[in-house]
C-alpha cells in the first residue's frame, strides 16, 4: 500500500501500521481500530467517516448486503478504497 495511506492511517486512527504493509494487513490493523470506535466511541468514528468523506449510502448498502459479517473489516475496506481513490 502506498506510504501516505499508511500515514494517513495511522495518523487519524492512532495505529502503527508498518510502512510498506499490504492492503489486506493494513485493514486488519485498520478494522480493529474500527471495531474499538464501534464499542467504545461511535461518536468519533462517525466523524471521522465524515471527514474521510465516506458515502454514508455506500456504508448502509455494505452493512445491509453483509449482514453477520465484521462491521470494522467492512469499513475498513471502504475507508481504504476512498483513501486511494483520493
Amino acid at each position: 500500500m502506498e506510504n501516505g495511506i499508511e500515514r494517513y492511517l495511522n495518523e487519524t486512527f492512532g495505529l502503527s501500521i508498518p510502512v510498506n504493509s499490504s492492503r489486506e494487513q493494513s485493514a486488519v490493523f485498520l478494522a480493529d481500530r474500527i471495531n474499538y470506535l464501534i464499542i467504545n466511541d461511535f461518536s468519533l468514528l462517525v466523524q471521522l467517516l465524515y471527514r474521510i468523506d465516506v458515502s454514508e449510502q455506500k456504508i448502509k448498502t455494505f452493512l445491509k448486503e453483509n449482514p453477520g459479517n465484521d462491521a470494522g473489516k467492512i469499513l475498513a475496506s471502504l475507508i481504504i478504497e476512498r483513501q486511494m481513490q483520493k
